[in-house]
């Protein structure tokens, strides 16, 4: 299938997982509550879409797991974040938990983590700081590039619909993390042998929460393990009505556009700071180095669609060319996934 007709159709004829969701449920509750997580900080390797084996680090929920990103917390505000870290790698490591707008310290920190230690966060949400916020390592420039990051979602107190006091609404337990990376293998292979830092990042893979996308006729193509057209995680799934709030967080050094196809994006928030209208966008610039976006999906009939449709598959790609490529030559085997209308 060449680039124009699988733009044009949107993926369609792609078969529907069975996993799940993947979104993040949220029930609202009246008393404040004690939210507590462990992470492990662990390394292993992933293979990408060309075969080649890439060194990695994560924030793992078990002694072992490689998590790329780390598994979500998802909380309110008034509620106490209680989170433990044990470090089982040679170097020193941290977990922070970054700044609501771009440029404001971080809101809570372990501190250095020294190999085999163990670094706790206890912070007690205050009111206004719900929205979307990436925790990761910042011991050094790069450990958040190697894999070492997640997302925090804060709700407002007692809601289960809004990002924000008096944000337009999505629908209860409909939202979704994507998170972007960009990988440069030489980077993360200076960083496994313990050799001198590449002076350049040329990044050579375009990753959402973890995964690449495997184009159909390709090996893995289907599998939401792999393919990231299938990830529960990343795949934004609903019927006309269907309102979902999309998180959008960038772990990596480049910035992107990200694009929407069906369904124009209401925008509202740009890097932490609440839009002073809400605008809606097909297209929207998320910065590198810890840009974020949120924007609801509203799931309404596609409006260019003739004849009238009210189900099909569509893609969300990134308009920046590279992110759609793995390798430097795959092409479709980057940072996207579906829309699936049902």
């Amino acid at each position: 299938m060449d680039r124009r007709d699988f733009l044009k159709v949107g993926g369609a004829g792609l078969a529907t997982t069975m996993m799940g969701t993947g979104i993040l449920s949220w029930t609202p509750r009246a008393e404040a509550a004690t939210i507590s997580k462990t992470y492990y900080i662990n390394d292993g390797t992933r293979t990408m879409p060309d075969g080649v084996s890439v060194y990695f680090k994560s924030f793992g929920d078990s002694p072992s797991a490689l998590s790329l990103p780390a598994s979500h917390i998802i909380c309110q505000e008034g509620d106490t974040l209680s989170i433990t870290v044990i470090n089982r790698l040679l170097k020193t490591h941290n977990f922070v938990i970054g700044g609501l707008k771009a440029g404001d310290p971080p809101l809570a920190s372990t501190g250095n983590i020294a190999s085999g230690a163990t670094g706790k966060i206890t912070y007690t949400i205050p009111a206004g700081k719900a929205g979307s916020y990436m925790f990761y390592d910042n011991v050094t420039s790069y450990n958040r590039f190697l894999g070492l990051h997640g997302g925090l979602a804060i709700m407002p107190s007692g809601s289960s619909t809004t990002l924000y006091a008096g944000s337009p609404t999505f629908k209860a337990n409909k939202q979704l993390f994507w998170i972007l990376n960009d990988i440069d293998p030489a980077l993360h292979n200076a960083v496994r042998l313990n050799t001198t830092i590449p002076s350049t990042f040329t990044p050579r893979y375009f990753t959402i929460n973890g995964l690449s996308s495997r184009p159909p006729g390709a090996t893995s193509h289907g599998e939401p393990l792999i393919d990231a057209l299938y990830d529960p995680r990343s795949k934004l799934s609903g019927s006309v009505g269907d309102r979902t709030l999309l998180r959008m967080l960038n772990a990596g050094m480049c910035s992107h556009s990200v694009h929407t196809h069906a369904n124009h994006m209401e925008w509202l928030t740009n890097n932490g700071t609440v839009r002073p209208s809400v605008w809606k966008k097909d297209s929207l610039y998320l910065r590198n180095n810890l840009g974020k976006i949120d924007a609801i999906f509203p799931f309404a009939p596609p409006p260019d669609a003739y004849p009238p449709v009210t189900t099909g598959h569509f893609p969300m790609h990134l308009h920046d060319e590279m992110s759609q490529t793995a390798g430097g030559g795959l092409y479709q085997f980057g940072a996207m996934t579906e829309i699936e209308f049902h």
